[in-house]
């Protein structure tokens, strides 16, 4: 693709290449490789099931080196709530209360969704909230018939001089609904994350999120980080990245060509959450545990949840150190045939790794630089 000085300039602002956009163009052109699976991973075959002894050694192994490591959690949090709420922006711009029942709307549309919306309205940790604003708000509001009052109420939700939800980062919503409090999925990533990091050293946890959002994680750190330091006895150093221009993919139309705005500018659409691997390789830890941002429980199964990334974290510092003595091992020049048949069997059976198929025509010497290399990463 030649591309005129005006697209070059627009390429290098982001951090990308001629040769890297043509790369791009090239892959939307030919598609990529399926993967093919061989089968289905099943117990000792890509699942490995603990017993209750094993659950307890993992656990307490991690447990006894957390003051010596350093651990870091990392949460890709970027994401609106826009395509979350997106069948209720639909409802707010096409259903008129005036005209049809919002059944009949229901009905016509096929909107199951909705339904399980309206029924389970007064569960949502918001329904509060959203209730008082619009009692406060609208004189009549309690004189309104119920189709009525749910269209307001999903219209106040996501309206920018309402609540504005559909603008928000998932990470900021109203998630959990306690018997005095409502809690935020950024908020009980802080309350977990201090159940599984050192009790000596600062919980650390690093968000990526849009960089438009930046104030608002910085002011509902701020609201929060007194009361849940004074509830978890634990002190919280976070940070945030967004993700790299550099990671964009230009965008094509039908005919694979690049898709210009009306300036004639480029368009480029963000990466999904692999671009986030160079944020990833960025952070500095023995240890980092990965968690999207919604994925977080109530309060009472923290204590659960908390085990399993202990011995999670237990079989991961395990292995490590498992690689490191077979390391020294070949280092040392002290091995024998034994030691070399237990190194395969652990890059197998532990590390996943896939031995070369003419592994065993391989000289002595090869073996061991193939076995050290792939042991050292």
């Amino acid at each position: 693709m030649n591309f005129t000085e005006t697209d070059r300039i627009q390429i290098r602002k982001k951090g990308l290449t001629t040769d890297k956009v043509n790369e791009q163009l090239e892959t939307f052109k030919d598609g990529l490789p399926y993967t093919r699976l061989r089968a289905a991973a099943t117990l000792d075959d890509g699942i490995l099931k603990l017993n209750s002894e094993l659950i307890e050694h993992y656990k307490t192994y991690y447990e006894e080196k957390l003051d010596s490591i350093s651990v870091t959690k990392f949460v890709p949090a970027s994401g609106a709530a826009t395509r979350m709420f997106k069948f209720l922006f639909r409802f707010i711009n096409d259903y008129d209360p005036a005209q049809q029942s919002l059944n009949a709307f229901v009905n016509k549309n096929k909107l199951k969704d909705l339904y399980t919306f309206t029924v389970g309205l007064e569960k949502f940790p918001f329904y509060d909230m959203v209730m008082d604003h619009l009692k406060s708000k609208e004189d009549d509001f309690s004189t309104l018939s119920n189709d009525e009052q749910i269209f307001l109420f999903v219209k106040s939700m996501l309206d920018p001089d309402g609540f504005n939800f559909g603008d928000s980062p998932k990470g900021l919503l109203p998630f959990h609904n306690y018997k005095n409090s409502v809690s935020t999925a950024f908020e009980e990533h802080l309350y977990e994350t201090a159940l599984y990091t050192s009790s000596n050293h600062p919980s650390h946890l690093h968000f990526t999120i849009s960089e438009k959002y930046q104030d608002r994680f910085n002011d509902e750190f701020k609201r929060i980080e007194e009361q849940v330091e004074q509830i978890t006895g634990t002190n919280f150093e976070v940070t945030f990245s967004y993700k790299h221009e550099a990671t964009d993919t230009i965008a094509v139309d039908l005919k694979n060509n690049p898709f210009r705005e009306d300036d004639g500018s480029l368009h480029f659409r963000p990466s999904g959450h692999g671009a986030l691997l160079t944020n990833l390789n960025q952070l500095d830890a023995d240890v980092v545990i990965i968690k999207n941002i919604d994925n977080v429980v109530v309060k009472k199964y923290k204590e659960e949840v908390a085990l399993y990334k202990k011995v999670l974290g237990g079989i991961l510092l395990k292995t490590q150190e498992q690689t490191f003595e077979y390391l020294n091992v070949i280092d040392s020049e002290t091995y024998d045939e034994n030691d070399i048949e237990a190194i395969e069997t652990f890059l197998k059976k532990n590390l996943n790794v896939v031995i070369a198929k003419d592994y065993h025509k391989y000289s002595d010497q090869s073996k061991i630089e193939y076995l050290k290399e792939n042991l050292n990463k």
